[in-house]
C-alpha cells in the first residue's frame, strides 16, 4: 500500500497540501530525500548533536516521507498526505531505534523553544514505552507531551504494536490529553520490527480507565521514503499510522490555521467513521481526510 494525497501537488490553490505549517517528528532522524529535502526546515539531534539532517535507523525517514513527501524520487507514485507541509526533525533515537527518557523530552522542550520560528503546529511522536514503571500518568513522558499541548500544539502519538491485549496502549500514548492513534488494518500479517505479526495495534483502556486508542489509521504495509537517496521502503505498524493523522492535520490547519488543538481534536471525532469494532481498538474510528476537510 502506498500513500497519496488526497489533493496531488499543483491541482489547483484550492486544494490543501499543508503549506506553511510546521510538523515536528520526534525520531530517529530524518535523512534529506529528494521527496522534501528542501521542506527539512531544521534538524535538531540529541543523540549525537550532529548539524546536518541524517538517519541511521530509517524509521524517521520513512514517517516523515508519510507527512510530507510530494513523490518526486517516484514521479509522484509514492505521496504523503501533507507534501506542502514543512518538517522539524528531532532524532532523540538512536541506530537501533531506542533511546533515553531524557533526550526526548530534551527534544520536547526544544520545540517548545523553536516553535514560533518554524511555525510548528503539531508533534508527531511516533516514539513509546511499555514498562510497567513508565504506565502511569505521572511519568516523565506524559508529562512532557502535555506540556506541549498544554501550550497549544497538537499532538499526535503511537498507541504503540504491543496489542491485542486489554491495557497495551504505550507510553506516551497513555495520556488522556493528546491524540493516540492505533492501525486500522492491524488485521493483516505484516513486518513489525522484524517480527511476523497481526492484531498488535495497541488497545486501552490505559491504567487510569481512559479510552484509547482515539482514532485509528492505516498502518500495513505503507511504503514510504527510505535513508537512501531515491528508494523507498515498506513498514508497518501504529508509527506508520500516527504520521498519517499528523499529514491530516497539517492540511486541515493550512485550510483552518485559527484552530486550536483542542478543536482539532473534537473534529477527528466528529469525522470519524465507525468500524464496527470496540471502542478501546479503534477509539473514535477511521481517519476520513475527505469529510474532516470539507
Amino acid at each position: 500500500m502506498s500513500q497519496a494525497p488526497i489533493f496531488p501537488p499543483g491541482s489547483g490553490s484550492d486544494h490543501p497540501t499543508g503549506r506553511g505549517i510546521g510538523v515536528a517528528v520526534l525520531d530517529t532522524g530524518c535523512f534529506p530525500h529528494e521527496d522534501y529535502q528542501e521542506r527539512i526546515a531544521a534538524f535538531f539531534d540529541m543523540v549525537r548533536r550532529r548539524r546536518l539532517p541524517y538517519d541511521d535507523n530509517g524509521h524517521g525517514t520513512h514517517v516523515c516521507g508519510i507527512i510530507a513527501g510530494d513523490g518526486s524520487a517516484s514521479k509522484g507514485r509514492f505521496c504523503g498526505i501533507a507534501p506542502g507541509c514543512h518538517l522539524i526533525p528531532v532524532k532523540v533515537l538512536d541506530k537501533r531505534g531506542g533511546g533515553y527518557v531524557s533526550d526526548v523530552l530534551a527534544g520536547l522542550h526544544l520545540i517548545l523553544q523553536q516553535r514560533d520560528r518554524f511555525n510548528i503546529r503539531i508533534v508527531n511522536v511516533s516514539v513509546g514505552s511499555f514498562s510497567g514503571r513508565n504506565m502511569s500518568e505521572t511519568s516523565a513522558l506524559v508529562r512532557g507531551v502535555e506540556e506541549i499541548w498544554d501550550a497549544g500544539l497538537v499532538v499526535v502519538v503511537a498507541a504503540g504494536n504491543m496489542g491485542p491485549k486489554r491495557g497495551t496502549i504505550t507510553t506516551p500514548g497513555i495520556s488522556r490529553k493528546v491524540i493516540t492513534v492505533g492501525c486500522s488494518d492491524d488485521d493483516q500479517v505484516v513486518n513489525v520490527m522484524g517480527s511476523r505479526m497481526s492484531d498488535y495495534s495497541g488497545r486501552g483502556p490505559t491504567r487510569s480507565c481512559v479510552c484509547k486508542p482515539d482514532i485509528v489509521a492505516p498502518g500495513a504495509a505503507i511504503t514510504s521514503c527510505s535513508n537512501q537517496s531515491g528508494c523507498y521502503t515498506i513498514k508497518s505498524g501504529t508509527s506508520m499510522a500516527t504520521p498519517y493523522v499528523s499529514g491530516a492535520i497539517a492540511l486541515l490547519l493550512e485550510q483552518n490555521p485559527e484552530m486550536s488543538n483542542r478543536d482539532v481534536k473534537l473534529l477527528l471525532r466528529e469525522r470519524a467513521v465507525d468500524l464496527g469494532l470496540p471502542r478501546n481498538q479503534q477509539g473514535w474510528g477511521l481517519l476520513d481526510i475527505p469529510s474532516l476537510l470539507k
